[in-house]
Order: C-alpha cells, then sequence, then structure tokens
C-alpha cells in the first residue's frame, strides 16, 4: 500500500522556520524551472491543449481516431469539459493552512492521491507496449491503474511490474460465464485490489473516426492479450477451430486482408511462423468478437459477483441515480460515475453533471468515483468538490505515452498531481476530505 503523502510548502508557524518538504506542486514547478536553467524542457508539454495537438501529431490516423475520438458527432465529449466550465473554484485567503494531505482510502487501501489510471483498451495502436508502459509509469509515481481487459498484455505480466503500487482489474461480462469466471479467478490471483466491471460497453457506440477508416483494433488481432492468454478462452477457440475444420473460408484476399492476417498474426501468442500456418490466431480474433461482451447483461448477473469474487466489486459507467442506488442495494462497494469518455452514446449526459445528482441521491458515505473529461488537477478539485472520491484519469496519459511513451505517461501523471496540490494550496484545503461545495459555485462567466 501506498504511503499518505503529508506536504509542507509554508511555515508551520508565525514566525517559524520554513518547512524542508515542499510538495508535489512546487517539486514539479522546481524540477522543470531547473531543468530551464540548461534549456531543457519537459518531455510532454504541460497544458492540455498543447499536450492534446502533440500527440495527434505522432499519432497514427487510426490510433488517433480509436483514443481520441468519440461517439456521433462528439457531443458527449463536449458535454463532459462543458460541464466544468459551468462551475468556479472560489480560493479562501490567509487560512493558515500550511500542510496538505493528498493521501485517500479506497475501499481498504490506502493511496498517495485520489487520482487513478483508467483501464484505455486497445493501447497498441498508440505503443505496443502500452499497458506495461502504463503500469510502469503508475508504479513509479505511486499512482494505481485500473488493467484494461481489452489490453495487448496478460494482466499478470502488468501486475509483476506494478511492485507495491496497487492495482484494479477491468471486467467485461463475457457471453460465456467460465471465462467470466477464469478472468476473476486470474484478478484475484494477480494481487488486484478490486474488480471493476464495465457496464456500458455491451455493445460498442457508434463511432464514426473508427468507422470511416473501417478500423477495429480487436479485428486486428490488438487489445485481446487477456483473452489469447486464458485457459478457457483457448478451449472455446480450440472447439470453434475443431468444429470449423474442412469449412471454405469466404475471405476475400486483399492487400489489407494480407495486412491484417500478419497484424493477427503477429499479435498472438506463439512463434509468428506457427501461427500463420494455423488457424488459432484468426479463429480467436473472430471468437472474441463473438463473446467479448454480453449484450443481455442485467442486474440478476451483478447479482451473483458476491458468490463468485473476494474483491470489492465496482460498476464503471453509472449515470442515473436509481442505477446507483441498485448498485449499492446489491452490496457493491463503488461505482465509477462515467459515460465512457464520450465514446458509447452521443448526446449522453456530461459525468460531472450525473456525478452531482447521483451523490445527492445516495448521501456521503457510499465510495462514487468520476472518470470523464478529467484533463487537469483543478478538473480533480472540481470532481472532489462535487462528491467525488477519486477520479480516473485517462485519454491525458495515453497522449503522454503517444509522445514520450513511459516517461511521457509519468509526466502527465506528475502534472496532473502538481495542479491539484497547488489548487489546494491556493484555495486552503488542507486535505482531500476537505474539498467541498463551499469550495466552488456556478460560474458567473459561463455563457453556455
Amino acid at each position: 500500500m501506498a504511503e499518505q503523502t503529508q506536504v509542507t510548502d509554508s511555515p508551520t508557524q508565525v514566525g517559524g522556520p520554513t518547512a524542508a518538504a515542499p510538495g508535489p506542486g512546487r517539486e514539479r514547478q522546481g524540477a522543470i524551472y531547473r531543468a530551464g536553467v540548461v534549456g531543457m524542457k519537459p518531455a510532454v508539454p504541460t497544458s492540455f491543449a498543447d499536450l492534446e495537438r502533440a500527440a495527434k501529431k505522432v499519432a497514427t490516423p487510426k490510433g488517433w481516431a480509436y483514443v481520441a475520438g468519440g461517439a456521433g458527432e462528439g457531443r458527449t465529449m463536449r458535454n463532459n469539459r462543458t460541464a466544468f466550465d459551468r462551475w468556479a473554484i472560489v480560493p479562501r485567503m490567509a487560512h493558515g493552512g500550511a500542510t496538505r494531505d493528498l493521501s485517500v482510502n479506497l475501499l481498504g487501501t490506502e493511496l498517495s492521491s485520489p487520482l487513478l489510471l483508467a483501464p484505455v483498451g486497445a493501447g497498441q495502436l498508440i505503443d505496443p507496449d502500452a499497458d506495461l508502459h502504463t503500469a510502469r509509469a503508475a508504479a513509479a509515481t505511486g499512482v494505481p491503474y485500473v488493467f484494461t481487459n481489452q489490453g495487448g498484455t496478460p494482466m499478470e505480466e502488468c501486475a509483476a511490474e506494478m511492485g507495491s503500487t496497487p492495482h484494479w482489474v477491468q471486467l467485461y461480462w463475457s457471453t460465456d460465464e467460465a471465462l467470466v469466471d477464469s478472468l476473476i479467478g486470474r484478478a484475484e490471483a494477480s494481487g488486484a485490489k478490486a474488480l471493476v466491471i464495465t457496464l456500458d460497453t455491451t455493445v460498442l457506440g457508434w463511432r464514426p473516426q473508427d468507422l470511416t477508416l473501417g478500423s477495429l483494433p480487436f479485428a486486428q488481432g490488438l487489445g485481446i492479450g487477456q483473452y489469447t492468454s486464458d485457459r478457457r478462452f483457448r478451449e472455446i477457440v480450440a472447439e470453434r477451430v475443431a468444429a470449423a475444420r474442412g469449412t471454405a473460408s469466404d475471405t476475400k484476399v486483399t492487400l489489407q486482408a494480407i495486412k491484417s492476417l500478419i497484424s493477427i498474426t503477429k499479435n498472438h501468442p506463439g512463434s509468428f511462423w506457427d501461427n500463420l500456418r494455423s488457424p488459432m490466431p484468426r479463429a480467436s480474433v473472430e471468437t472474441f468478437l463473438d463473446i467479448y461482451s454480453n449484450p443481455g447483461l442485467s442486474w440478476d448477473h451483478i447479482a451473483t459477483l458476491r458468490d463468485r469474487t473476494r474483491l470489492p466489486v465496482v460498476l464503471k459507467g453509472v449515470l442515473h441515480p436509481d442505477d446507483a442506488r441498485r448498485a449499492f442495494d446489491l452490496g457493491v462497494d463503488a461505482i465509477v460515475v462515467s459515460n465512457h469518455g464520450g465514446r458509447q452514446v452521443d448526446s449522453s449526459i456530461a459525468s460531472l453533471d450525473a456525478l452531482i445528482t447521483i451523490r445527492d441521491a445516495v448521501g456521503p458515505d457510499p465510495t462514487v468515483l468520476l472518470d470523464s473529461g478529467i484533463r487537469t488537477g483543478a478538473d480533480v478539485f472540481t470532481a472532489l468538490a462535487h462528491g467525488a472520491d477519486a477520479c480516473l484519469l485517462g485519454r491525458p496519459y495515453m497522449y503522454g505515452m503517444a509522445i514520450a511513451g513511459q516517461q511521457g505517461v509519468e509526466e502527465v501523471i506528475a502534472n496532473v498531481i502538481a495542479e491539484l496540490d497547488l489548487t489546494m494550496a491556493l484555495t486552503g484545503a488542507t486535505d482531500v476530505t476537505a474539498i467541498s461545495r463551499d469550495f466552488v459555485v456556478p460560474n458567473p462567466s459561463w455563457a453556455g
């Protein structure tokens, strides 16, 4: 477990000595400015707009479409940002708060800050070792990482990189219940601190950026490493191959078909040349697309989890207060208020707006996290003020990875935490629990 972070950047008493520990905000600023003296700049831009522009320049068109794109006309993505713009932070002066404690306790685990790395599927479109880069950056910064179920690297390999930094594991509920149990068992064996069930992707949303390119990473064998490394999944594939033996393929031979075959073969476990001669890689892709998510997922499925895992259960994708109440009535340990980064339903409610309604509905005690729309430390502060216990960061760290690999992820994390720390210092919030709605008001400058 991560140790608590108690930071000091001002005198501990009137007329007293200045404390040595500057805190993550001033430490990050100082490191950047000292490097600037000798002509060195950060590996990634420190503003989100510049970060996004720089990442777009280096990402492939397919990688950018998948990671940066949203559902439909992108209205939900805009809603997420507009929701933050509608609120203004009101700093308090002469508060005398010399120290800040960024630590939080989530589901029995002490974390150094209220920030986690969200699961981002098919990161191989940005970097072949995306999942390992993220795990190593999480470990280096002490920030928990929610392993994606749609990753290219098996969870066991990512867990080996995490050291003492906590990790959670995401689960997409398959149509094969034995596969669900297998993935849960592997999450437990990997040392995960929680199991995160994604509710909002029982089918893929309408994503024009990917559709225009005809690009689905999973059809190229990308992002299915959790499955091809799973014994139950391999059993299903073998059964399908045996059943299909002797049937003719109707795949049209084109240059793109050959490229896809190479990608599928390269990303499947085992020797490339053995895979090229085997029907297993292609069958694995087809099987994944058929069974990875259950369109009929219901509360009855969720109710079975208490008998299927000893891990705390987190439901990701909750936006309605009635769903939040039902989740907690079923004994779920936490929810993540999320619209999947605006990638599933166009014109969906913003996650921050949903958070406000849900927190009012469930009261102060249940554990509620926020995902979707978080870009900066000030965003994290605003979300905490509205009742989030912690926030999940997604696109920004992937943009950092596109620019500078693991170092880029580390710097993005450091920048977000630094800004949160400085925002707390400048508003008078001495610890995370002190960040309340008293610090925010409807933005009088918002003209939406």
